[in-house]
């Protein structure tokens, strides 16, 4: 590949962390304008379902059928769903920042289960990064999280449903392109969110700030996000796409302190640097899963 090819991949994948990375900052900004998590998630994925639908049609792609198409149906309205709405839950009661590095677990719980399902031993540097990313772990959780026990639980929750869900996804998604897969789960997590939220009570933004932000969720954090991380993923590879994909907590811890005030302690920052260098090993001499990222937020 050309030097031209792979700086346009860095920045593409550059710009999807940052678009991922922005989400946990407009989901606060979501909050704060009065909308509660239900409302949330239906717009998001129907916005960003609709987005994705019309892209297939005008590109003519092939829809997912039969057992795939099914597949890809549960992946969206029950793992995606349930990962989005711990993430958005941790959120209510822990900062933007120690939420993205909760999540940045998940390529450890990845490696584990997939060694127990598989039946076989890590290697002792896919081992050894996996006890390393819990030690970080614990440094992050205990740098003065005090206050924040439910937003860690939550924040803990979602890494590890998103593992379960990267493993299905492994099997799921196999033959099938990335942007039809993302456009079926992204329609039947607005499906699963639309059952939940109707017969309770849809409360849709009432102020300029509040629209603004779930657009911004939609479209930027998610649509914008995934295919730019496509788009690098198909010029850099995936362990190349992976490693440079740590930096979308980075990106929230300054994104957060930029705009919401947020302050991360010496301790949770060490514990976050552990996290990704644990995160960044696994990507770089992980053979085993080289579409872990295929998926996002």
């Amino acid at each position: 590949m050309s030097v031209h090819g792979r700086a346009a991949g860095v920045a593409y994948i550059a710009l999807s962390a940052v678009a991922f990375g922005a989400m946990a900052i407009f989901g606060k900004i979501a909050y704060a304008q009065g909308i509660p998590l239900d409302t949330l998630l239906f717009l998001r994925f129907s916005i960003a379902g609709s987005v994705m639908a019309g892209w297939m049609l005008m590109t003519g792609q092939p829809w997912p059928r039969g057992r795939a198409l099914g597949g890809l149906a549960l992946m969206g309205g029950v793992g995606y769903v349930g990962q989005s709405w711990c993430y958005f839950s941790s959120l209510s009661y822990a900062s933007a920042g120690l939420t993205a590095l909760l999540l940045y677990l998940f390529p450890a719980i990845v490696t584990v289960l997939h060694a127990i399902i598989a039946k076989r031993m890590l290697k002792p540097l896919r081992a050894s990064a996996v006890v390393v990313a819990l030690a970080g772990t614990a440094l992050t959780v205990g740098g003065n999280a005090g206050g924040q026990t439910l937003g860690v639980v939550f924040g803990l929750a979602a890494a590890l449903i998103y593992a379960l869900y990267i493993l299905a996804g492994e099997r799921v998604t196999a033959n099938i392109g990335a942007i039809p897969a993302s456009a079926v789960i992204m329609l039947a997590s607005a499906a699963s969110s639309a059952l939940i939220v109707f017969p309770r009570e849809f409360t849709p933004p009432v102020t300029l700030a509040g629209w603004g932000a779930v657009l911004a969720i939609a479209l930027v954090c998610t649509v914008v996000a995934m295919v730019a991380f496509f788009a690098g993923l198909s010029r850099l590879g995936a362990p190349d796409a992976s490693t440079l994909s740590t930096l979308e907590p980075l990106a929230t811890i300054v994104l957060a302190a930029i705009f919401l005030g947020e302050t991360i302690s010496y301790l949770q920052m060490l514990g976050g640097a552990i996290i990704l260098g644990a995160v960044i090993v696994l990507a770089r001499f992980g053979d085993e899963h080289s579409e872990e990222q295929s998926t996002r937020l």
